[in-house]
């Protein structure tokens, strides 16, 4: 009967393990692929950079001038696709409309330091 009860022993903590990492799981993908919002925002992107230590993403700033000799509006986003971070960095300097989507609840900084994820990049210029 010794044998049995060990492995009840061993098997309740590893399935307790294993349905809580498959809940963590489920969140990270529920928050991950259903946006809270999305838009678009106007303006000059003026700071853009990959940064982290482990996770790497692309965060930027694009300043927005909602009437002219005003000061700017700061939009902060992340870019987690290669492709747009590469048509972002081509068109530096120029008036461009970013799509993102609003990501609320991500657990870590590791898929981006802001909740404002962009999508696609449209060139005004």
């Amino acid at each position: 009967m010794a044998p049995d009860r060990n492995k009840k022993l061993i098997l309740v903590p590893l399935t307790i393990t294993a349905i809580i990492l498959c809940l963590a799981a489920l969140y990270l993908f529920i928050v991950l692929k259903w946006s809270y919002s999305e838009g678009e925002r106007i303006g000059y992107v003026q700071k853009f950079s990959k940064k982290g230590w482990i996770c790497k993403t692309w965060e930027g700033e694009l300043a927005m001038f909602p009437v002219v000799a005003m000061q700017a509006e700061k939009f902060l986003f992340t870019v987690r696709d290669e492709a747009v971070a590469i048509r972002l960095n081509q068109n530096m300097g120029k008036k461009m409309a970013l799509h993102y989507e609003e990501h609320k609840g991500v657990p870590t900084s590791c898929f981006g330091e802001t909740p404002y994820y962009v999508t696609e990049v449209r060139v005004l210029e």
